[in-house]
C-alpha cells in the first residue's frame, strides 16, 4: 500500500522546516522531503545571519513583521533555542527615505527615533552618516541555521517523517482530490495536501513535474556577501539598510564572519541571474570592490578587507511580493528569498492554514492577482 500522510512539505529550508513545524505541532502527520541534508549550503536558507527588521515602506509588510515575532518567539519557546537577537536597525540614504520610514512606523505603532546626522554620529562614531538616520529598536538578527535545524527537529519529535537526500520528481493530481508524489528513491507518496517551498528550484520543478499551478515569472539570482572584522570586538553594531545609487545593506556576522567580531555586509540588487541547477558558487570579485569601498567610505569601524564571503541565491516576483497560495491540493510557498528570511515561522504557519484549510490565501500574495 503506499504511504499515505495528511500533508507532504517539499523543501526543508527556511520555509519547508517553518511549515513541518507548523502542522507537526497540529498532530497532523506530515512528511518533509528534502533533496540535500537538512541545513545544506546550495540554496537561500543556510547561514547564521539574517536581518530582521520592522522597517518597511509598505505597511502590510510593517503588520507582518509584528506577527512574525511573535512566531519566533512561540518557536523558540517550542525548541528551546534562541533564534532572534535584538540589535536595533538603522535606515539610511535619500532613496531609503528615512522620514517618510518614520511615519509609516509611526503609525503602525511601533517605536522608532528619527535622528539628524550628526546626532547619529555621536552615537555611532564607528559609521559616517551623510543625511538623517531612522532608529529602530525592534530590529535584529536571525540565526537561519539554528532555525532550520530546530524546525525540522521538532517537527520530528512531533511525529513529522523527515526524508533527506530524496528528490521529487513528479506530483500528480489524482481525481479524489489528493496528490501523489514520486520521489528519487522510486518511492510513492499520498498526500492529501502538498506544500511545495522549493525556494530557487521552484521554477524548474514547476516544468519538469508539471505542477498545476500558473506561476508568476520569477528571477533567481546569484548574490555574493562578505564579512569585514571589526576594529574594535567590542563595539555593538545595529543591523542597517542603506539607500542611495544601489542598496547595501549590514548586520553582525554570527558565525559566518570567522571567530572574532565582525560585519556582514553586502548589495542587495544587482546579483547575477541563474538557475538552482546552474549557479557557479563563484564570488564576483567586482562586487568584492564594490562592497569594500562602500565599507570604506562608511563604515570606518570595520578593516574594508573581507576576511570571509559567500554566495546564496535570491528568487523573487518582479514587485518583490511573497507567492502563497493553493491551487487543488497544492501549496505553493515561494519565492521568499532576499527579505523573506525573517517571517518564516509566520510564513510556516499561513502555508499551515492554507494546507489545512483553515485560511485563504492574502489577496496580495494569490496566484489568481499574478496571471488574471
Amino acid at each position: 500500500m503506499t504511504p499515505h500522510v495528511e500533508v507532504a512539505v517539499v523543501g526543508a529550508g527556511l520555509m519547508g522546516s517553518a511549515t513541518a513545524w507548523q502542522l507537526a505541532r497540529r498532530g497532523r502527520t506530515v512528511a518533509l522531503i528534502e533533496a540535500y541534508g537538512i541545513g545544506h549550503r546550495h540554496g537561500s536558507s543556510h547561514g547564521s545571519s539574517r536581518i530582521y527588521r520592522r522597517a518597511y515602506a509598505d505597511p502590510l509588510y510593517v503588520e507582518l513583521t509584528g506577527r512574525a515575532k511573535a512566531c519566533w518567539r512561540e518557536l523558540e519557546d517550542d525548541t528551546g533555542t534562541a533564534l532572534l537577537r535584538t540589535t536595533g536597525g538603522l535606515d539610511l540614504g535619500a532613496r531609503r527615505d528615512p522620514e517618510g520610514l518614520a511615519g509609516i512606523l509611526g503609525a503602525a505603532g511601533v517605536p522608532y527615533e528619527l535622528l539628524t546626522a550628526g546626532a547619529a554620529a555621536e552615537r555611532w562614531p564607528h559609521m559616517r552618516f551623510a543625511g538623517p538616520a531612522l532608529y529602530h529598536p525592534e530590529a535584529g538578527v536571525v540565526d537561519a541555521d539554528a532555525t532550520v535545524a530546530a524546525s525540522a527537529r521538532r517537527a520530528a519529535d512531533l511525529g513529522a517523517e523527515v526524508l533527506t537526500g530524496t528528490r521529487v520528481d513528479g506530483i500528480e493530481v489524482r481525481g479524489d482530490g489528493r496528490a501523489s508524489l514520486r520521489t528519487s528513491d522510486g518511492a510513492e507518496l499520498l498526500a492529501d495536501t502538498v506544500v511545495v517551498a522549493a525556494g530557487a528550484w521552484l521554477p524548474e520543478l514547476a516544468e519538469t513535474i508539471g505542477l498545476p499551478l500558473g506561476l508568476p515569472p520569477l528571477s533567481v539570482t546569484q548574490q555574493q556577501v562578505f564579512h569585514f572584522r571589526q576594529r574594535d570586538p567590542d563595539l555593538a553594531w545595529p543591523i542597517l539598510v542603506s539607500k542611495e545609487e544601489s542598496q547595501i545593506f549590514g548586520l553582525p556576522s554570527g558565525r559566518d564572519g570567522g571567530p572574532a567580531p565582525a560585519f556582514k555586509v553586502a548589495q542587495h540588487d544587482g546579483g547575477t541571474l541563474t538557475t538552482a541547477a546552474t549557479r557557479s558558487g563563484v564570488v564576483d570579485p567586482a562586487a568584492r570592490d564594490r562592497v569594500g569601498s562602500w565599507v570604506a567610505r562608511w563604515l570606518p569601524g570595520l578593516d574594508p578587507v573581507p576576511v570571509a564571503e559567500a554566495t546564496c541565491l535570491y528568487t523573487t516576483t518582479p514587485d518583490e511580493d511573497f507567492i502563497l497560495d493553493r491551487a487543488g491540493p497544492i501549496v505553493v510557498a515561494s519565492p521568499c528569498s532576499g527579505h523573506g528570511a525573517k517571517f518564516a515561522p509566520l510564513i510556516g504557519r499561513m502555508a499551515a492554514e492554507l494546507a489545512l484549510g483553515e485560511a485563504e490565501p492574502h489577496p496580495r500574495f494569490a496566484l489568481r492577482r499574478r496571471v488574471s
